[in-house]
């Protein structure tokens, strides 16, 4: 055994550790998290951690202060003696530059996973990375959940009849056919697109029959929504119906709430791994919990149980 299991959480995302814990049947561990008068973040773990299974839940989008309150954290358990440290990052933030693809960029999701390893993490659990290769990135364990049975099962509730998944791109094609089997062996189509910067994008073709279908439009992330909204409106000119539009993580930066309100989508939905303030909860938008299937997880590793056998 790995001790006794210990449940600590970050300020990036609270609520959700709370849900987690309810779900464990525990309270979460006690610990100070403050500022120096500098700004810095202080950190003290107020409870015997020694041999204990330690579980530190903390998403690490924007700021940068999340990745670094993760880090010390961390860094609190390990001198403290914990037996084993499980880093829970509903979401992974700098998951974007995760390839060379350019002169004289970096690699920071490897630069990211390189710290939290210092730091003192023996596994990751993580949910929906960008892409499946940044589990190499780390010389530890790395548990992958996917939140698509929360999302998948929100739709087929919906009824919704003629659905047609759609990738906002060819590299998403991979998630929106594992999307689109689950629900029971839908067709696929997806946007033949090209990039010409950060945030923008050209769209040149669709790939796939859309027209006179109900479409479900399925990504990892949305941060300005800017692809989902452009997207939407190429499927309404080719004649769908409805359009929905699901992704794990809702980043929701810039004016992404203002782009959902205006574009022809009937419903965005979203998972809690990132917090969504008031001002950005309008009627279009839709919030899933995944603090069960984190739960679960967490549950299973603390007891030496499949994780995969979640989604079989």
């Amino acid at each position: 055994m790995n001790g006794e299991l210990k449940v600590f959480s970050g300020t990036a995302n609270p609520d959700l550790s709370v849900d987690i814990g309810r779900e464990l049947g525990q309270a979460l561990g006690e610990c100070t998290i403050g500022r120096f008068s500098d700004g810095e973040i202080r950190v003290q773990i107020n409870e015997n951690v020694r041999g204990a299974d330690v579980f530190i839940i903390q998403p690490t989008f924007m700021p940068s202060d999340n990745l670094m309150e993760l880090l010390i954290l961390m860094d609190a358990a390990r001198r403290a003696s914990a037996k084993r440290i499980t880093a829970v990052i509903p979401y992974f933030g700098y998951a974007r530059q995760e390839r060379k693809d350019m002169p004289r960029v970096p690699i920071s999701a490897k630069l990211v996973a390189n710290l939290i390893t210092v730091a003192g993490a023996h596994r990751i659990l993580s949910m929906d990375l960008h892409t499946e290769a940044i589990q190499g990135f780390f010389d530890i364990p790395v548990d992958h959940l996917y939140a698509s049975p929360v999302l998948i099962k929100h739709f087929q509730q919906l009824g919704v009849q003629d659905f047609v998944v759609v990738s906002p791109d060819t590299g998403g094609v991979n998630r929106a056919r594992a999307f689109a089997k689950r629900l029971g062996d839908l067709p696929l189509a997806f946007i033949d697109k090209r990039r010409p910067g950060p945030n923008k994008i050209e769209v040149l073709n669709i790939i796939g029959e859309v027209a006179d279908k109900n479409c479900l439009i399925v990504d990892d992330v949305m941060d300005t929504a800017r692809t989902i909204c452009e997207v939407a409106g190429i499927l309404k000119q080719n004649g769908a119906k409805a359009i929905y539009a699901t992704a794990t993580h809702g980043v929701l930066s810039g004016p992404a709430v203002e782009s959902i309100t205006d574009a022809p989508i009937t419903e965005v939905v979203l998972t809690n791994t990132i917090p969504l303030p008031p001002e950005k909860r309008i009627p279009k938008i839709k919030v899933l919990s995944i603090s069960k299937l984190l739960a679960d997880a967490i549950k299973r590793i603390h007891n030496e149980e499949s994780v995969s056998s979640l989604f079989n």
